[in-house]
Order: structure tokens, then sequence, then C-alpha cells
């Protein structure tokens, strides 16, 4: 995968309703020209991943107006995939960052503007990686909407009517999500009768989506969701739970290319998602061990193994400092914190 360099505003807000929460990913922060950021380009199939840009267009407003004078379009940000690559089985995908969810609705408006041997647009998700996930995708050439699935590579089969989808107009797409169930939603009509009882994946990440040269556009993105809390997240909360005298515990992961340490975990929810220190990497990699002390908090770092030994993360143990307080024995008392944890942790797929 190809993390992407500059910045993106994502809006997290809680709803009233019950636990759900929703996710709204706006580029209007970014100027013309830029690369969306904190999402990841990647590709399924073959090929180089796609270009993603912060573009202009004219969009519709989610309301008529009122007043029958009034313009029913304004331009603003949206973010197009620009790149034209003719490669048959040639996938982009923008992953919209390194969150799961399980039961949700994904929206998002999109516009097909463009493509010679393809016109297509459409959303990935509860992805595991580029060679499994689920997606939904609409062709203007092929005037048709399509569900599959790909397992481990292979396409399965493949369902949906044809329909006429009208080139360089917006159309609104859903995917909506609950347990086993998926439902798809095209300008507001269900679309595809609903895939009942598939448990292929469970949870997943989300993404745009497009296919080989076609150029497509993306606006007012966002998904509600039912907050899912990853394995590791238990485990860091029962484990705080454990060693009360504790003032900080945070794991982390490898994640994206070059490899960067991904905060997975943490006493502080609200931090997960962030990328940590550069030093991580020497943990995880090479199995060393780090010791600090700042006004009276000792930080101890150590590797996180699985039951084969092998490196899965890193693991930041936070205590108050004593009197007589040392590196060997700030370093003995978090070792069990971290065994702990590593007794819970079989695989890199309990970090989700």
């Amino acid at each position: 995968m190809h993390r992407l360099n500059l910045g993106l505003l994502v809006l997290l807000l809680s709803l009233a309703s019950g636990r759900a929460a929703e996710r709204k990913f706006d580029w209007s922060a970014l100027p013309v020209g830029a690369l969306p950021t904190n999402f990841i380009s990647t590709v399924a199939g073959v090929g180089q991943p796609g270009k993603w840009q912060i573009i202009e267009d004219e969009v519709p407003f989610g309301l008529a107006p009122l007043d029958g004078s009034a313009p029913a379009m304004a331009k603003k940000p949206v973010v197009a995939q620009t790149a034209k690559d003719f490669t048959d089985e040639h996938f982009p995908m923008l992953l919209l960052g390194n969150e799961t969810y399980g039961d949700f609705t994904f929206t998002t408006r999109f516009k097909i503007a463009g493509g010679v041997i393809e016109q297509m647009a459409g959303l990935a998700f509860r992805i595991q990686d580029e060679k499994n996930y689920y997606v939904v995708r609409v062709s203007a050439l092929g005037n048709n909407i399509r569900f599959y699935k790909v397992v481990n590579g292979q396409r399965g089969d493949i369902i949906g009517p044809d329909m006429p989808i009208t080139k360089d107009v917006w159309h609104e797409l859903s995917v909506i999500c609950e347990h086993t169930q998926i439902k798809v939603m095209l300008d507001g009509r269900q679309a595809i009768p609903a895939i009942i009882n598939d448990t292929s994946f469970s949870i997943g990440k989300l993404a745009l989506w497009t296919k080989s040269d076609s150029v497509s556009y993306f606006s007012d993105t966002h998904v509600v969701y039912t907050p899912h809390e990853p394995f590791i997240q238990g485990v860091v909360r029962e484990t705080l739970a454990r060693y009360p005298k504790l003032l900080g515990l945070k794991v982390f992961m490898l994640s994206g290319t070059p490899p960067q340490p991904l905060l997975m975990a943490s006493n502080i929810e609200g931090e997960v998602g962030r990328v940590g220190e550069t030093n991580l990497v020497d943990v995880i990699t090479n199995g060393r061990v780090y010791y600090g002390k700042e006004n009276d908090v000792v930080s101890v770092v150590l590797p996180l193994r699985d039951r084969n030994g092998e490196a899965l993360g890193a693991v930041r143990v936070q205590t108050k400092t004593f009197k007589g307080q040392t590196e060997e024995n700030a370093i003995t008392r978090a070792v069990p914190v971290v065994k702990h944890i590593q007794d819970k942790i079989a695989t890199a797929e309990d970090f989700k």
C-alpha cells in the first residue's frame, strides 16, 4: 500500500441514537490539486495505485431550493481518481483510513466523468486486504450495477441488474451492512436484492473504488456505524483494570509502505490511529527495549510477540517513578504487563 502524504479533515460525530456514530469525510479544507491525506491509495488486481486528488466541481444541493430561482448546484471540492490506466483487472481504491467497521451505512455521491475502456465508480467495504473484500460498482458504459466479493484474489458470483446510468451526472450510492445482510441503494432506491447470510467478512475497512481508465468523482462521503471496539483495545482495557497503578498503556503495530508504527490501542482511546515515534520500528523489527523518564513518569517500550516468538508490535508501559528507580527495575515491572497482553494475542488478526 502507498500512504499519501498531505492532510485530510475527518469529522467524527456521535449521534443521539444509541451507540451509533457518524463519520464524514470533508475535502473542503484542502486546495485544488492536493492529495487527500490520512487515506491510503492502493490497488487491487494489477498495476499501480491510482491518482487521487482534490478538484472542484458543481455538485447538487442535498435538498431542492425552496425558491425555484435559487441555484440547485454549487461548486465545491471533491475527490477524484484521474489516472487513465488502460490495464484490465486494475482497480484503484482509496482506503478511508485504517479504521474497521462492522455494521454500517456507507454512502457517497459519485459522478462518472470519463473513461474509454471503462466508466465505473463504486464502494469497496469490509476490506481485509487487496485480495479480500466486497464491492458494489456502477457502470455508465455497461448501464448496470453489480455486487461481488473477492476472496483470496478470486472474484465470486456477480450479482445485479442492468439499468440506465447517466455519465456526467451526480448519483448517490449506499451500502447497508447489518450482520450477515447486505443491501445496496442507488439514488434512494434498492438496486440489488438483499444479500443474505454471507459470512465471508464481518468487519473491515472502507474505500472508494474505480476500474482501469475510469475518471470518477466522489463527494459527500460518510458512514453511519455501530462503533466497533478492536480486540486489542479490549485487551488494553482489561489489562488496565488488572494493573490499576499503570499511568499509561499503548500498543503499536507497523502499517503501510514504508512501514510506520501505528497506535492500535491506548488508555486514551482518542489517540488511536496516530503514528508513533520512529524508535518503535526498532522495537518491533529488532526486539530492542527502550527506557525513558520524564518528571515522575517512567516509560518502558517492549516488543510484543506472537506464540511463535515473532514480533507483532510494541507495548509502551508507563508507571509512576519511585525513589531508587532504575532502568532495570522499571523493565522488570513492565514485563508482566506485556506478558499478560501477549498471552491474549495469537496473531496480527487480534489487533482488529
